[in-house]
């Protein structure tokens, strides 16, 4: 069953296979990730598939991977200055 916040089912998919790599889950996270639409929330679909996912394979390499994602979709975005020429 496909979600909002995972329309393509890939999430899922990745906890049914057995023994997954980290590097397959980071592929599969990769095109979850280009398959959302532009004005989704990451942080808020993070943490959906966390709850869905993650509570019940702790030790998964793809909730390691979404709880990494969580931390970097909460950082705050750092601006880049445009050095002035002298």
């Amino acid at each position: 069953m496909q979600t909002s916040h995972d329309p393509k089912g890939l999430i899922r998919e990745s906890y049914r296979i057995e023994g997954i790599s980290d590097g397959e889950c980071r592929s599969i996270l990769i095109d979850w990730a280009l398959s959302l639409p532009a004005d989704t929330n990451q942080h808020a679909a993070l943490e959906a598939l966390i709850a869905q996912y993650g509570a019940e394979a702790n030790d998964h390499p793809m909730t390691a991977l979404l709880r990494a994602g969580l931390a970097t979709a909460s950082a705050p975005a750092r601006r880049r200055r445009r050095r002035r020429e002298v």
